[in-house]
C-alpha cells in the first residue's frame, strides 16, 4: 500500500471551512482476538523497556498526577468510545465529558464554539480534516506520545500532531439474502441488476465516505465522475450518515451500500444481520480516524494521557473487537485481513485536502438533480 500522507480537508456546508483553514473492519463478522505481532499470544501484551542489567539505577521523575477533567469529541462508533471512555476513567480518575457525533456534526460544533473553545481532544472520521486542522495550528505537538512509534507512518504526523490510532476502510456492502452475486467492482454498480438498489453514505455528513469520494476523484480524475454520474443515473440516492445508509440494506429495502464503512457492516453481520462486504480489487480509500490535543486545552496532562491510553495495547484491543483496523503496524488480527492486505488506492492527501470542499459539494449537486 502505498497511501501518501497529506492534508486534507473539507465540510463545504460549514462556515467551519472558513475558520478552520478554510478550518465517525475488515474481519470474519466474529469475536476477534488481538495479537502482537510476533509475540504468539493470543492477547497483546504491554511492550515494557529491557531493564539494562550494567548501568546503576537512575531516578526518574515522578510522573504527573492526573486529575480534573477533559472534554472529548468523538465520531464513535458509539460503543467503542464510551468503552475507551469508561476504562480511561477508570485507570485515571480523570474525567471525560464526550460528545458523539459524525465528523461534520463535530466540525459544526468547534465553529459554533469557536470563540470559547471548551474540547481537549478531538477524535474524527476523516484524516483530511485533521491535516487541515494541524496546518490552521489547531493541534498541540504531543511528540513523546507512547507507543506512537509503532503507528503506521502513512496515517498520523510525525510530529506528533494528530494520531490516526485506528483505521476503516470503505467497500460494497450487501444484503446476502437477496444478492448471491454481489458486485465486485465499483464499475459494477452501473449495471442495470442493481437498478433503483444502492444507497450512497453522504459525504458532507461522513467523513469515511468523502475520503472515498475524494481518493477516488483523485485516483481516476474525470472518469471518477463519469461512474459517479452513472450509478446515480441507475438509480442510486444519498442516504443520510454511514448507518442510515445501510439501515435499507439490511432490512431489504435495498440491496447494496457504495463506499460502506467496513466496521459497521462487519459489526452488523456478527449481530446476525444478513450483510456481508466485499473490497474492489481495483482499489479503495482506508480512512483513518485520527485523535489530536486542541492547542486550547485546559487539561494538557490528562489529554496527552488519553491519546497515550489510545495507542495502549489495552485500547487497541478494544479497537480492533468494535471490528476496526489498528492503526498500529505490530497489530494483526487473528482471522482477519489486515489494513496492509487491503487494496488502495495511491492518493495524494493534499490534492484530497484541496479539493474535497468542491468535491462534496459537485457531488451533493449531482444527487440532488
Amino acid at each position: 500500500m502505498k497511501t501518501k500522507m497529506k492534508k486534507s480537508f473539507h465540510m463545504s456546508s460549514l462556515a467551519l471551512m472558513t475558520v478552520l483553514v478554510g478550518v465517525s473492519l475488515t474481519g470474519c463478522g466474529t469475536a476477534s482476538k488481538t495479537t502482537t505481532a510476533g509475540s504468539g499470544t493470543a492477547t497483546a501484551t504491554p511492550a515494557t523497556a529491557a531493564a539494562s542489567t550494567s548501568a546503576a539505577p537512575t531516578a526518574t521523575p515522578e510522573a504527573k498526577k492526573l486529575s480534573g477533567k477533559i472534554v472529548v469529541y468523538s465520531a464513535g462508533p458509539n460503543p467503542l468510545a464510551v468503552s475507551i471512555q469508561k476504562a480511561f476513567q477508570a485507570k485515571t480518575g480523570v474525567e471525560v465529558e464526550m460528545f458523539q457525533g459524525t465528523t461534520g456534526k463535530i466540525m459544526a460544533r468547534m465553529e459554533a464554539e469557536k470563540s470559547n473553545p471548551v474540547v481537549d481532544v478531538v477524535i474524527l472520521a476523516s484524516l483530511p480534516s485533521a491535516i487541515g486542522m494541524t496546518k490552521s495550528g489547531l493541534t498541540l505537538p504531543y511528540k513523546e506520545a507512547k507507543n506512537g512509534d509503532k503507528l503506521i507512518p502513512a496515517y498520523s504526523d510525525k510530529d506528533g500532531n494528530y494520531f490516526s490510532y485506528s483505521l476503516s476502510a470503505l467497500g460494497i456492502a450487501y444484503n446476502t439474502k437477496l444478492v448471491t452475486n454481489p458486485p465486485k467492482e465499483w464499475s459494477d454498480l452501473m449495471k442495470p441488476e442493481w437498478k433503483d438498489q444502492i444507497n450512497i453514505p453522504d459525504p458532507a455528513q461522513s467523513g469515511s465516505a468523502l475520503d472515498f469520494m475524494s481518493g477516488y476523484t483523485n485516483k481516476n480524475g474525470d472518469a471518477a465522475w463519469d461512474l459517479f454520474g452513472k450509478v446515480k443515473a441507475n438509480g442510486a440516492i444519498i442516504a443520510g450518515a454511514n448507518q442510515e445508509a445501510m439501515d435499507p440494506v439490511i432490512s431489504g429495502a435495498k440491496k447494496i451500500v457504495m463506499a460502506s464503512v467496513d466496521y459497521m457492516t462487519y459489526a452488523s453481520k456478527a449481530k446476525g444481520e444478513p450483510i456481508d462486504l466485499i473490497y474492489p480489487a481495483s482499489g479503495t480509500v482506508i480512512s483513518p480516524r485520527p485523535a489530536m490535543i486542541m492547542k486550547t486545552s485546559k487539561n494538557v496532562d490528562a489529554s496527552k494521557a488519553f491519546i497515550d491510553y489510545l495507542l495502549s495495547d489495552e485500547a487497541q484491543k478494544l479497537v480492533t473487537d468494535s471490528y476496526l483496523l489498528s492503526g498500529r503496524s505490530d497489530i494483526q488480527i487473528q482471522g482477519r485481513v489486515s489494513a496492509k492486505d487491503i487494496p488502495t488506492f495511491d492518493v495524494s492527501w493534499s490534492w484530497m485536502n484541496e479539493n474535497q470542499d468542491a468535491i462534496t459539494q459537485k457531488f451533493t449537486q449531482l444527487f440532488k438533480k
